[in-house]
């Protein structure tokens, strides 16, 4: 998923949506060491996109601390 269309989505959407990928990689390891996973670059889109979503909800807490701090 591209970051432009995670930017479009709320946090509490990309919390959920964190966790769901957070399960895809938990599978995607157990298939790694079992043997069964084909494609192992998987893995590395999967790490990456749980990142882009963990830096967009940070971005947006940090947003929300700052305008908090300046009213």
């Amino acid at each position: 998923m591209k970051a432009s269309e995670l930017r479009e989505k709320s946090i509490d959407e990309l919390r959920a949506l964190s966790d769901e990928w957070r399960k895809e990689l938990f599978d995607l390891r157990f298939k790694h060491y079992t043997g069964q996973l084909v494609n192992t670059a998987a893995l590395r889109s999967t790490r990456r996109g749980i990142a882009r979503i963990e830096t967009l909800i940070r971005e947006r807490q940090i947003s929300q601390t700052s305008s908090a701090e300046a009213k």
